[in-house]
């Protein structure tokens, strides 16, 4: 799977058990979706977030390097 597919899947899990803990738990969970959505601009606009480079030093490659060994 490629990196950014894995992205998107952690940011949805963060933000979904971060929206449920702000609704049963503390309105301070939601801090956290407002981090995760911010990460996610930080993504998009420079092309690097840091779970990209945790990612990528667990040996995850991107979708270009994927398909330029196909």
């Amino acid at each position: 799977m490629p990196m950014e597919r894995i992205l998107f899947v952690i940011a949805g899990v963060v933000v979904l058990a971060s929206l449920a803990a702000g609704v049963w738990w503390t309105p301070y969970a939601l801090l956290l979706t407002a981090f995760v959505g911010l990460n996610l601009i930080l993504g998009g606009v420079a092309d690097w977030c840091p779970m990209m480079a945790i990612l990528r030093r667990l040996g995850v490659k991107r979708a270009a390097e994927i398909a330029c060994e196909r």
